[in-house]
Order: C-alpha cells, then structure tokens, then sequence
C-alpha cells in the first residue's frame, strides 16, 4: 500500500471511529474506547491528535493512580468495576418494563442485547485495569510511567 493510500485510509478510519465514539459515548458500551481508539489512528498522521492522545494518556494514568492510591479506593474501584459488569447482565437478563418506570416504555435498557455484552465486557476489563494497575502501585512493579 503507498504512502499517500496509507495516511487516506487511517485518517479516514480515524475519523470515522471517532464519530463513532462521540455518538455511542452517552450509551452503555465502548464509546470513550472507540473514540481513544479513532485518535489514537489520527495521531498517527496529525501532530495536533498526537497533542490529545498525549494529554488523555496522561490523565488516565493519573486517574489509575488516583483510584488506587489508598486500599479503600481500590476496593472501591474494585467495586465500581463489579457493578458495571453486573449491569450488563440486566441488560441480558432483559426483564421487561417494570410498573414503576415513568419514562417512555423506549429509554427501559436501550441497547438491548449487545449493549449488555459491551458493559460485561467493559466491567471485566475495568477491572483487570484495576487490579493490574494496585499490583504495579503497591507491589513494587511499577513501570517508569505509572511513577508518582
């Protein structure tokens, strides 16, 4: 593939993904990751991208740190963690509309089936993030970039 083909392709996928992202992040699922993702593609072939990727790492890596500081934030990084993953099952369980709900009968688990998938998933990979990101903390591996 040339050069000029290359750059096209991913500044194309790029942005696709990252629309993509800012449209599916209100929704439960993938969206902060598809629109990281999309970024990450655009850096690739624009400095002013690589500028975000930059600061949008760095804030996650603080935020890791954040969340883990302190064995009471872990568990409750732990905990948040659970619960998304938990609420993923909800939306496979699909019960139907409670008597209670007041809103209109279409905001009841929007996504359906594989927006309990994405949550699942989300939830497990939060928290392996978690629990790798204690072990690095608290346990002495610590990679140069997860150094406080």
């Amino acid at each position: 593939m040339s050069a000029r083909l290359r750059a096209w392709a991913l500044t194309t996928l790029g942005w696709a993904l990252t629309a993509v992202g800012i449209v599916l992040f209100p929704l439960p699922g993938p969206g902060l990751l598809v629109m990281v993702v999309g970024l990450a593609l655009l850096a690739e072939q624009h400095a002013w991208a690589a500028r975000w990727v930059d600061r949008l790492k760095d804030r996650a890596v603080a935020s890791a740190r954040h969340g883990v500081a302190t064995t009471w934030r872990a568990t409750w990084s732990v905990a948040g963690s659970l619960v998304l993953a938990a609420s993923g099952l909800l939306w496979l369980w699909a019960p139907s509309e409670p008597a209670w709900w007041l809103l209109p009968s279409w905001t009841w688990l929007p996504g359906g089936w594989w927006a309990g998938v994405s949550q699942v998933l989300s939830g497990l990979v939060t928290l392996a993030l978690v629990l790798d990101t204690y072990r690095r903390v608290h346990h002495g591996d610590r990679p140069e970039h997860l150094v406080g």
